[in-house]
């Protein structure tokens, strides 16, 4: 299935979105996205004042909004840009007084009007199927005196991703007077599930609310037309101002604190904190958090593993004996020995020899590890993000945008450079860097290396001559012509937004966001990683098969093997290593019979740095459970929590379990019941009794039993909160939070044959 598509343009920093979800029969046809906005709505760009006087502008960074062309054309007619205002107003269902509009020229160039006197009541945040981060979902009118800022993104989309640092720092600065919240508006099928994004929360420690916005409801209340897209609105509910694509982060900064000190002054800020319940399982605790890609060596017999969550590479043997690893675990981008280098989420490798080279994504950089001398040095990027689209300079003096993927051929290293949707190149003997192919637009164009265009391109293969690109946001496969007429083309896939999983040739193939490549022999194997699969790639024949996953997330091993959001793809030998991302764990699949393994990687540990720090405030996934009434007799008891863990599945033992039991209603008939110790005047231990109405405490083994004492025949009501974290038994796979909330009615009686314990139990899913 695909969505309806209109023709868009789009400049660099910014995702094409779409405004109508309708669903209609797959196109056949590879052609360039087209997107065409429903009304006046979606050709402007606007900067809402709040209750201060005047306009808080906040012009976009690299970016671009539906209609581009359309857009500047539009906001040249003043009449024009007069009735699109009132339209958009009218379609918040505000009333305003005269709107004057006027031109804003950022520095990018963009143009923008700017509302004097309008006031736009912010849509209510309704219609998510589902939210994260919290407990309950949230409302515009509940968040009164909150400065808001919602965040439209979707989990697949790099410049979304950038997005991220900056709403942290916001989140940091102002953490009474700000609430974030993520608005999830799905591109892709696989992104629209709720637990797949609650992943993506532990990828990327995100700790705001986030809501599903799986159907577009919220979207389409806010006439979004671009990932990604942020709308500030101030304490009174009004919306302050619109800014699309990445940066803008002084420019947001600025309008928040205006607005802070306006509403402060007035006495209308809530700074009360916002008390969150985090998605925070503890992923810090197993051997690989979120592997990124992979690189196996048949010669050496060794396999290179981008732990990207736990910021460091994994060496092993190919049979999975630990052979050592690279960095500390902690964030950063220090050089140095591999005790104390460190990355900060690196993902694709190139060897040579005993020198890897490492794309370390999130700090913008290229890292070179001697794998002799054991250490670690950065030879590419300043370490900030660069905002261009081209550029050409000394390796070390030249910014990087989010560099995925590495392929070296000769004394060149290819670079798949996401952010900018470009290919780069870096001459490792003169340490120069360029932009190779793709002119920095995200789309499929095919053609000269220069006019071409890329879509965040994030897996690289090549057999000498020919350089193949993973294009992920596009859906398809490129191949690059190394010689001197270097061109681009498309072997197989659809588009932007013609996506699915379908085999076949060419233009009809459809994937899911692959990420990642691997040669065998005279094919490509592709990472499909939103359908969960791998599938094999014959170029000279542009026919694609599915080779192994059954297209929906697990992690089973064997002649029908499931993965979950595979990332990365080598070849050694008759084996494929597969970087098995969502499942934490690297699996083996034999190229012959397809039998697939996975691999435990003996003697590795996670590293101390990225262990999740526990929160008294964390009560994630929690479930609600309402108890018939029990009879408890008059007299000494106990209380009896019990959970039955899915099949294959343990507590982390490392991991900040902790229950806490009340008692809700009838205090004068039930009292629990703990035991203090005290060493007696004879040097032996007494007790002392304390009665109290709660009990709160740290794990503990399964069943608890909490003493209690029933007083007086008559109801009570019991409450029971327990969190847990459970963790596949071969400590390969994938930890889960789970939490559990009883409320369990209670008839003490006289009658000395009723029980003298009250069961509390649970069965957990798995799933």
């Amino acid at each position: 299935m695909s969505h309806r598509r209109w023709r868009q343009r789009v400049a660099p920093g910014v995702s094409p979105g779409i405004l109508a979800r309708n669903r209609i029969k797959p196109s056949k046809r590879a052609t360039e996205i087209s997107a065409a906005p429903t009304g006046l709505v979606s050709l402007l760009n606007l900067a809402y004042p709040g209750l201060a006087p005047g306009a808080t502008n906040m012009p976009p960074a690299n970016a671009g909004s539906l209609s581009w062309s359309a857009c500047v054309s539009l906001l040249k007619r003043p009449l024009v840009s007069l009735v699109g205002l009132v339209f958009l107003i009218l379609s918040f269902g505000a009333s305003s007084s005269r709107a004057q509009s006027s031109l804003f020229d950022s520095h990018e160039g963009f143009e923008m009007p700017v509302q004097e006197r309008a006031r736009v009541r912010a849509p209510e945040l309704s219609g998510g199927s589902g939210w994260l981060n919290t407990d309950k979902p949230l409302s515009l009118a509940a968040l009164k005196g909150k400065v808001v800022l919602l965040d439209f993104w979707t989990y697949g989309c790099i410049n979304c991703m950038h997005i991220i640092p900056d709403l942290k720092k916001l989140e940091k600065k102002y953490p009474n007077e700000l609430v974030v919240i993520g608005v999830h508006s799905a591109k892709f099928e696989n992104e629209k599930d709720t637990e797949n994004i609650r992943r993506i929360i532990l990828r990327y420690e995100i700790e705001h609310p986030i809501v599903n916005d799986a159907d577009f409801v919220i979207w389409k209340s806010y006439a979004v037309d671009a990932w990604p897209t942020r709308y500030l609105i101030d304490p009174a509910g009004y919306i302050i101002g619109k800014l699309s694509g990445e940066g803008g982060y002084e420019a947001l900064d600025k309008a928040i604190a205006d607005s802070i000190a306006e509403f402060r002054k007035r006495g209308e800020l809530n700074e009360a904190p916002l008390r969150l319940v985090l998605e925070r399982a503890k992923v810090g605790d197993l051997p690989l958090a979120f592997p990124g890609k992979i690189l196996a060596d048949q010669k050496s017999g060794r396999l290179f593993i981008a732990d990207s969550d736990h910021n460091r590479i994994v060496v092993a043997k190919l049979d999975g004996t630990l052979v050592e690893t690279i960095g500390t675990g902690a964030h950063g981008a220090q050089d140095g020995s591999f005790d104390q280098a460190t990355f900060f989420r690196p993902q694709g490798m190139a060897l040579d020899g005993d020198t890897l080279y490492v794309a370390d994504t999130e700090n913008h950089l290229i890292r070179q590890v001697d794998l002799k001398s054991k250490t670690v040095q950065t030879i590419a990027g300043t370490g900030q993000q660069s905002r261009g689209s081209g550029s050409v300079g000394m390796a070390r003096a030249t910014a990087l945008n989010s560099p995925w993927d590495l392929q070296l051929v000769g004394r060149t290293l290819y670079i798949a450079m996401a952010g900018p949707h470009q290919i780069w190149q870096l001459d490792l003997t003169l340490r120069e860097v360029s932009d190779f192919a793709g002119s920095g637009r995200e789309a499929r164009v095919d053609g000269q290396l220069k006019e071409a265009a890329f879509a965040q391109p994030s897996g690289l293969a090549t057999d000498g001559e020919t350089l193949y690109v993973s294009d992920a946001e596009a859906n398809i496969i490129r191949a690059i012509n190394l010689g001197p007429d270097g061109k681009v083309r498309t072997l197989v896939g659809g588009d932007l937004f013609d996506f699915g999983d379908e085999d076949g040739l060419g233009n009809d193939v459809r994937l899911q966001h692959p990420l990642g490549l691997a040669r065998w022999n005279d094919k490509l194997l592709i990472a499909d990683t939103y359908n969960h699969k791998i599938k094999v790639l014959d170029p000279s024949a542009r026919s694609v098969k599915t080779f192994a996953g059954t297209g929906k997330p697990g992690q089973s091993d064997g002649a029908k093997p499931s993965f979950y959001e595979p990332g990365g793809l080598a070849v050694a030998g008759d084996k494929l290593y597969v970087a098995d991302t969502d499942n934490h764990a690297i699996r083996v699949v034999d190229l012959k019979t397809k039998e697939t393994r996975t691999l435990s990687i003996k003697g590795l540990q996670p590293p101390a740095a990225t262990e999740v720090p526990a929160s008294d405030d964390a009560a994630p996934n929690a479930e609600e459970i309402k108890l018939a009434p029990q009879k408890l007799r008059v007299g000494n008891g106990s209380l009896s929590i019990n959970l039955q863990l899915p099949a294959g599945y343990h507590l982390n033992p490392n991991a900040s379990h902790h229950y806490q039991v009340d008692i809700e209603d009838g205090r004068n008939r039930l009292l629990f019941v703990t035991k203090m110790y005290s060493e007696s005047g004879t040097g032996k231990e007494g007790q002392t009794a304390m009665i109290f109405f709660g009990a709160k405490k740290d794990f503990f083994p399964l069943p608890v039993r909490i003493p209690l004492r029933a007083l007086a025949p008559g109801p009570a009501v019991l409450k029971a909160h327990i969190t847990i974290v459970f963790c596949r038994e071969d400590n390969t796979g994938v930890c889960r939070i789970k939490t559990l909330v009883w409320h369990a009615p209670v008839e003490v009686v006289s009658d000395p044959t009723a029980p003298n314990e009250i069961n509390l139990t649970s069965k957990i899913s798995g799933d």
